[in-house]
């Protein structure tokens, strides 16, 4: 599974980094709800996998400089989907291809690829949503540069109960905002 996202980081420059960042975010963020081990391993996997349908995405749209066309934003909005067919052809990984195809979600029911609202997206996705979102709002893109912390974690505020859901927002801002050595005392915080 590593190699098949080290693929993906070869074909989209912009992500190197990126899943396995989205997946040790995620597992901190499980880790202060106080989920179970397995569900920690979901989270992980998920967040290593998640944008594994990128591959399918021309290179020239991946990392196109300007806006997107809504043709092209189309064609981004497949990954999840290409994604979960991908992983639900895979013995070992077909149960995280649910996990993957939502986590585009929205809290709101605004997001893709199936118009999922609130407590219909799996727990996990809404982890990873998280997670993705702060990620690429705090890495350099093609289009934009980085959010400083304090910026990226005011849209994570601003958005919950829309875009994120609000609980697993509210874990995230109090996970970012927590003194990095109390959160070690208390063995959460393994990045």
């Amino acid at each position: 599974m590593i190699s098949i996202t080290q693929m993906l980081e070869i074909h989209d420059e912009y992500t190197r980094g990126h899943s396995e960042s989205v997946a040790i975010f995620g597992v901190q963020i499980g880790k202060q709800m106080g989920l179970d081990r397995t569900t920690l391993d979901q989270i992980y996997w998920t967040g290593l996998v998640h944008d594994i349908g990128k591959i399918l995405i021309p290179e020239g749209i991946l990392n196109k400089a300007g806006k997107l066309t809504e043709e092209e934003f189309n064609i981004i909005k497949q990954h999840p989907v290409w994604g979960h067919k991908t992983l639900m052809n895979s013995a070992k990984l077909n149960n995280l291809a649910e996990l993957v195809l939502h986590h585009h979600e929205r809290w709101d029911g605004r997001g893709y690829p199936d118009g999922l609202k609130g407590e219909e997206i799996p727990l996990v996705s809404r982890i990873i949503c998280v997670a993705d979102a702060w990620d690429a709002m705090t890495s350099k893109r093609s289009y934009r540069k980085p959010l400083s912390r304090n910026e990226a974690l005011e849209e994570i505020i601003k958005n919950a109960g829309t875009q994120f859901d609000p609980t697993i927002s509210q874990v995230f801002v109090c996970l970012m905002k927590a003194p990095d050595e109390a959160l070690r005392k208390e063995g959460t915080l393994n990045l």
